[in-house]
């Protein structure tokens, strides 16, 4: 089945542009919006239906650029299923937010929660688009990647390993959590060829 995208994914497309506009994607000079458009590929790629596909473009916009203000504007522009997955998907809600290791685990609480299969499918697709980026610079500049992170290295690797963990016991989408295990995998195995030279 195509996913219909109407002018309501237009008019997503522009929010959350402005929304993010002049925001990077961290410790690079990349535009963050060409993560909110690879994290909404992937949903509509996995089946996702128009509104999961605008969920994905706007996961970060409450916990990034305004809270519980711009959720509201969001349910207001898009409507409550939208809304929901991206509180669903929001890890902090304040600024400056808590503590990372506090917040990761909270995170992970949550997806426990009974979520919906729509906040598990864009919440997927976020964290493989991150892995992919990770990995992929990791590859390029090596150990000093790290450094972008609050977690470092131990804490990012122990989060993306628990989200495994947490997807596969939700029976989240098989074919993004397969990826995104392959992709933490190769993660981890470069580290542990980094360590050992």
């Amino acid at each position: 089945m195509v996913t219909e995208l109407t002018l309501k994914f237009q008019d997503a497309l522009v929010y959350g542009t402005e929304l993010h506009a002049g925001q990077p994607r961290k410790g690079t000079d990349i535009p963050y919006v060409s993560h909110l458009l690879a994290v909404s590929s992937i949903v509509m790629e996995n089946g996702g239906d128009e509104d999961e596909v605008i969920a994905a473009f706007l996961h970060d916009a409450a916990e990034d650029k305004g809270g519980r203000k711009v959720l509201d504007a969001i349910q207001i522009k898009f409507g409550k299923k939208v809304a929901d997955i991206v509180a669903g998907c929001t890890d902090a809600w304040t600024d400056p937010k808590p503590a990372w290791r506090e917040r990761k685990e909270q995170y992970l609480a949550h997806l426990e929660e009974e979520v919906s299969p729509s906040v598990l499918l864009v919440s997927c697709a976020d964290k493989l688009h991150n892995a992919r980026s990770i990995l992929s610079d990791y590859r390029r500049i090596g150990e000093s990647l790290w450094e972008r992170f609050n977690g470092g290295k131990d804490g990012t690797l122990w989060y993306y390993r628990s989200l495994i963990d947490a997807y596969q016991h939700l029976n989240a989408n098989s074919n993004i959590v397969d990826e995104l295990n392959r992709v933490v995998t190769e993660l981890e195995t470069l580290s542990r060829q980094c360590e050992s030279k």
